[in-house]
């Protein structure tokens, strides 16, 4: 049977235009109300802006035959226990008799600082994954499957994201390929190195100018990390557990 796609790239747009929509509308209510964030974070408090790209991974799991698994999307229901903390909130959980069957993080950042957030976006994915591997290596979610583990991130396509970086290492050299590295090259080697370690099974990366507020376009860097891949390794994944019965 052929993996359904959910019309992935329709989708995307889509999602890309709500992406940018909701962060305005937010911004918005937030002037109304007089109790503005600082900077672009007044975009982000509501929480919404990536809702559009779960639903996306959730049309993908259901269309792929597994129509007795649960899928989470409610805050109190998207914890799962850890191995270094007591448990972790993730963003989209899909448990089928009680079997945990996919975990997925939706992530975004949109300048002009890329700069402050980008180390605490890198230990914050590692920490996630190490955390959740070692929980199942200790049986917390049973005898079952590697789950399928997904990363997603959007990152504002903006100048700032493109220029080289410079980075100082007195006492060691850095990977080559961190060498004059831009933050949209950083992200790309993140979400590469993430799956070729097996700390995820699949981590996408989209770039989006604010012009995809009409347009819905978006940007990929590489293969590995583009969103056919991401959407076809859950498709896969899902459409495998459907089969187990």
């Amino acid at each position: 049977m052929a993996l359904d796609l959910a019309n992935f790239e329709e989708k995307a747009q889509s999602a890309i235009r709500a992406f940018w929509s909701t962060r305005e509308e937010a911004k918005q209510k937030q002037l109304e109300s007089g109790k503005q964030d600082q900077g672009e974070r007044a975009g982000v408090t509501a929480g919404k802006n990536m809702d559009a790209f779960v639903q996306l991974a959730v049309d993908v799991i259901r269309g792929n035959g597994l129509t007795a698994a649960e899928i989470m999307l409610n805050k109190s229901v998207l914890t799962l226990p850890g191995f270094f903390r007591p448990t972790k909130q993730w963003d989209l959980l899909v448990v089928r008799e009680r079997r945990l069957v996919a975990a997925i993080e939706f992530k975004s950042q949109v300048g002009p600082s890329f700069g402050n957030n980008a180390n605490n976006r890198v230990e914050e994915a590692l920490g996630t994954a190490v955390d959740l591997w070692t929980a199942y290596r200790d049986g917390a979610f049973g005898e079952v499957p590697r789950p399928f583990v997904g990363f997603f991130f959007v990152l504002e396509d903006a100048p700032e994201a493109r220029v080289p970086v410079r980075d100082q290492s007195p006492h060691f050299p850095i990977f080559p390929e961190f060498v004059n590295a831009s933050y949209a090259d950083r992200y790309n080697i993140l979400c590469k190195k993430l799956v070729q370690e097996n700390l995820y099974t699949s981590a996408a990366l989209l770039l989006t100018s604010r012009s995809g507020a009409t347009s819905g376009a978006y940007t990929e860097l590489s293969q590995l990390t583009g969103l056919r891949t991401f959407v076809t390794s859950l498709a896969g994944h899902i459409a495998a557990e459907a089969e187990r019965g």
